[in-house]
């Protein structure tokens, strides 16, 4: 029987090729790829916000007056300032109003969204209603909300009809402004509050709702319980939004009066100071400020009621 000599092939030479014979640049790429998705998000990011920014914060130590090409610089005197001016610093005070009906406008909202969470007639209407404010651009609720408080406009004649005629001007008196400014505020903020404590009462499990009812607890036993308990991250970070946005109002304010009549909030002072005023490297100072203020009190507030950890174990 004749054996059949075979000669041993020679090992195939691999190149640059893995083992599953891809091209090992083709690794490479395939790594990067997910970068390259993200880069022009984090390239736009970076030229609209964060460059600007850092823009801002040397304005701000200069007495730049938004023309000329130089910029001397002087340090913190921009900032020494802002402290103690107090025709500058003094403006937070509107922001109080704001801020309390914020409060007004958390109250409003989780009070519908508890009743609207439970079956009702026509709740997609109330919704609808409820949510529809906040749809609405904010320049043209102030010229809505302009007309109705002006002398002998809408609210006037309601008052009017049911025996209020002597009624103050709801704009012009700098003890009243603010109070209607505010509540233009709640108006059109109650909707989107609204939605994020609806949203959360829907995420609650129905079971512990028709375990409580077996219990005998009635209505304000289990939103008590159940409910306020379920949705303390949602209220506190809608009280985040309240400070932050009491400390940032602008569009209704200077729509509808452009700050007269003491209505004058912190963004309208500084958009003023800057483009009124020509004093820009004080304008920056006075953003940094409040962008400053903004991240204490939510640091603040986050130390104070932290987030709940579940314990998966």
């Amino acid at each position: 029987m004749s054996s059949i000599q075979t000669t041993p092939r020679a090992p195939r030479r691999r190149g640059r090729r893995g083992l599953s014979g891809a091209p090992a640049g083709r690794g490479f790429i395939a790594k990067l790829t997910p970068y390259l998705f993200i880069a022009a998000a984090v390239g736009l990011l970076l030229l609209l916000t964060y460059l600007p920014a850092a823009n801002m914060l040397w304005y701000s130590l200069t007495d730049w007056d938004g023309l000329d090409l130089e910029k001397e610089f002087i340090g913190f005197e921009n900032y020494l300032e802002v402290f103690t001016n107090p025709q500058i610093f003094g403006v937070f005070g509107v922001s109080l109003y704001y801020f309390v009906g914020s409060f007004a406008q958390m109250a409003i909202a989780l009070y519908f969204a508890a009743l609207l969470s439970y079956r009702t007639r026509f709740s997609n209407l109330f919704r609808g209603i409820l949510f529809f404010p906040y749809l609405i651009n904010g320049v043209a609720i102030g010229f809505v909300f302009l007309y109705l408080f002006q002398p002998g406009g809408t609210l006037d004649s309601v008052l009017a009809a049911v025996g209020f005629a002597d009624t103050p001007q709801w704009l012009g008196d700098p003890a009243v402004a603010n109070y209607s400014l505010a509540a233009t505020s709640v108006w059109r903020y109650t909707g989107l509050n609204f939605v994020l404590f609806l949203g959360a009462i829907q995420s609650i499990p129905g079971e512990l709702y028709e375990a409580a009812e077996i219990d005998g607890a009635n209505r304000w036993q289990q939103f008590w319980a159940l409910t306020f308990p379920g949705i303390r991250r949602i209220i506190g970070l809608s009280f985040i939004l309240a400070i932050a946005g009491s400390l940032s109002v602008f569009e209704i304010p200077f729509i509808m009066t452009g700050g007269a009549n003491g209505t004058s909030t912190f963004v309208i002072q500084t958009l003023q100071t800057a483009f009124v005023f020509r004093q820009v490297g004080l304008a920056s100072a006075m953003a940094v400020v409040l962008l400053a203020i903004v991240l204490v009190v939510t640091f603040i507030q986050r130390r104070v009621f932290p987030d709940e950890k579940v314990d998966l174990t």
